[in-house]
C-alpha cells in the first residue's frame, strides 16, 4: 500500500503567491485554515502544469479544490464538456465515478484520473443497465431518458441523456406520449408536473437531496420572510412546493444574481453556497449543511497524490462507451 505524501509547509513563498486567492476566499475560510490549505494549492498547481493536466471540480467541491486549484467548475455534464474541448492530455476529475466516466467517454483519447476511486454517488448506483433492458421489456417500445447522473452501464441502454436543467426539453423532443424517466424519482415528478407526457420513474434518490424537508424550509422562511429560496429538483417534491426557485445547480448560480435577493438559502449540497458566495459578496447566504460524503472524499491531498502517482485511471468499455456516447450527443443536439 504506497504511503501517503509528507505534509507541506507554509513558507513565505507559499504565502506569496497563493495571496491573490486567500483575499478571494476571505469570506468562506477561516484564516486559521489557510496555511493547511495553501501549500497543498500551490504543489498541485505546479504539478499541473508539470503533467500537462487539468482540474476539473464540480460545483459541491469545497472550496479550496473548487477555487483553488480547478480550471474549470461546474456542473457533470458541463465539466465532461470541458474535458472533451481541452487540449490536455491529462484530466483530473473532482467530482464522484460517474462524472469521471462521462468525461471518458467525451474524450476516450485523454487520460482521466479520480483522485479516490470510492467517490461514488447514491442515485448513480440506484441503477444498472440490467435494471433498464427489464424495463424495456416491461414497456415495449417506450423510449428511455437517462439522467446524466448515472454509470455509463445505464447510459449505453438509454435512448437519450438529460440533466436538470434540461428534462423537460429533452422529454418532450421525443414526441412520444409516454417515456421512462431515469433514475431520479424526484426530479421525475417535477419533470411531470412540467409536461403532459406520462413519465415511467425508478426510485432512486440522491441521499443529500431526500434529507432535506418542507418543515426546514418553513422554520428559515419564519426567522426571516424575506429570504429567497433557491432548491434542486432532486429534492422531495414538498421540498420544491415550499422554494421561489427550481432548478439545476448552474440555473441557481445564474438566478441569484438575477433575483436581486439580499437573503438566499441554496437547498442543495452545501458547500456550494461556500463557492458562490465568492461571487456574490453582498448577498448573505444561509448554509443548510447537507454534506455529499462521495464528494468529500476529494481532498487537496488526494489531488496531490493523483498528479504524483497518475492515480486513479477511469476506464470505459469501448462496447458501453459508444452508445453512451450516442445517448449524451442526442441530447447535446438540442
Amino acid at each position: 500500500m504506497p504511503t501517503a505524501p509528507l505534509p507541506l509547509e507554509f513558507t513565505p513563498e507559499v504565502a506569496a503567491e497563493t495571496a491573490p486567492l486567500r483575499a478571494r476566499l476571505a469570506r468562506t475560510m477561516p484564516d486559521v485554515e489557510w496555511p493547511v490549505h495553501a501549500p497543498y494549492i500551490a504543489a498541485i498547481r505546479r504539478l499541473a502544469r508539470e503533467r500537462g493536466a487539468v482540474i476539473l471540480a464540480h460545483n459541491y467541491q469545497t472550496p479550496e479544490i473548487f477555487h483553488g486549484v480547478a480550471d474549470y467548475v461546474g456542473d457533470s455534464l458541463g465539466l465532461a464538456q470541458r474535458a472533451a474541448a481541452s487540449d490536455a492530455e491529462v484530466i483530473v476529475q473532482c467530482g464522484v465515478h460517474f462524472m469521471a466516466e462521462t468525461s471518458k467517454i467525451l474524450a476516450p483519447e485523454k487520460r482521466v484520473l479520480i483522485p479516490d476511486l470510492e467517490a461514488g454517488c447514491s442515485l448513480a448506483e440506484s441503477i444498472t443497465g440490467a435494471d433498464v433492458r427489464l424495463l424495456r421489456e416491461r414497456y415495449p417500445g417506450v423510449p428511455v431518458v437517462t439522467y446524466v447522473n448515472t454509470s455509463a452501464d445505464v447510459k449505453a441502454e438509454s435512448d437519450i441523456c438529460c440533466t436538470s436543467a434540461n428534462a423537460v426539453e429533452v422529454v418532450e423532443s421525443l414526441g412520444a406520449e409516454r417515456v421512462i424517466f431515469l433514475p431520479d424519482e424526484y426530479l421525475g415528478r417535477y419533470v411531470a408536473s412540467r409536461t403532459d407526457v406520462d413519465l415511467i420513474l425508478w426510485k432512486g434518490h440522491c441521499e443529500v437531496h431526500e434529507r432535506f424537508t418542507p418543515e426546514e424550509v418553513r422554520s428559515m422562511r419564519r426567522f426571516d420572510p424575506k429570504l429567497y429560496v433557491l432548491a434542486h429538483p432532486e429534492c422531495p417534491p414538498e421540498v420544491l412546493a415550499e422554494a421561489d426557485y427550481v432548478g439545476s445547480t448552474s440555473g441557481m448560480i445564474g438566478e441569484i444574481g438575477r433575483s436581486g435577493a439580499a437573503r438566499v438559502v441554496l437547498i442543495t449540497e452545501c458547500s456550494m453556497s461556500d463557492n458562490v458566495a465568492a461571487a456574490h459578496p453582498a448577498v448573505e447566504f444561509v448554509r443548510p449543511c447537507n454534506l455529499c460524503p462521495h464528494m468529500k472524499r476529494n481532498t487537496l491531498s488526494a489531488i496531490r497524490r493523483s498528479l504524483e502517482t497518475g492515480s486513479h485511471e477511469v476506464h470505459v468499455d469501448p462496447a458501453l462507451a459508444q452508445p453512451a456516447r450516442r445517448a449524451i450527443e442526442r441530447m447535446l443536439e438540442l
